[in-house]
């Protein structure tokens, strides 16, 4: 990659996403995220209430970063939730992804099996459903997919966040500094 390309989002986002927000919106976040990590564990109600200050200013997408050599149930996760989104619909997917990240920190197996079960349960799938799902491999493509799309875009970490497409390289944990160059953005956008 030459200088000018690093911090480019290479997948522009598209139907295989999961979005939260309006597809027209002037400002599209996309994370590329792991269930598991902890800083993604932080960075998760800062996304939250960012979503509710923008409303309809921003779209939110997230894709998944498991990284597997430090978060052992991160690729589950994320196949578990891929697998509500399937059966269960997106404002599922949604339910599970937040559930996953809720209930991330309660204990070391918070996110084993039978937890993500009981979340899917939550969110409105059908547990067989996303068992049958997690033990067959259903969506391990999908979330390969996810993932090999960040490591294109310069992705080596989570949480990694581009803002319409720019990779946001400012302090994430300062809410202020965030809304600021979302805003700015979302400004952009609606000049464009």
């Amino acid at each position: 990659m030459t200088p000018n390309q690093q911090g480019i989002l290479r997948t522009p986002v598209n139907d295989n996403d999961h979005s939260a927000g309006p597809a027209d919106a002037p400002v599209t976040l996309v994370e590329y995220g792991d269930f598991q990590c902890p800083h993604c564990f932080r960075a998760h109600p800062i996304v939250t209430k960012l979503q509710k200050a923008l409303g309809n200013k921003l779209r939110f997408v997230f894709r998944n970063f498991p990284i597997a050599e430090l978060h052992p149930y991160a690729v589950k996760a994320a196949e578990a939730a891929e697998s509500v989104a399937a059966h269960a619909g997106p404002d599922a997917y949604w339910k599970m992804h937040h559930l996953i990240f809720e209930h991330q920190q309660d204990s070391p197996n918070a996110l084993d099996e039978p937890h993500l079960l009981r979340y899917a349960e939550s969110a409105g799938a059908d547990a067989d459903d996303v068992a049958a799902d997690v033990e067959d491999g259903t969506f391990e493509e999908k979330v390969k997919a996810d993932f090999m799309s960040g490591v294109r875009s310069g992705v080596n970490g989570t949480p990694t966040f581009f803002i319409n497409g720019v990779r946001f390289d400012g302090d994430w944990t300062s809410p202020n500094e965030f809304k600021a160059a979302l805003l700015e953005a979302a400004a952009e956008g609606a000049r464009t």
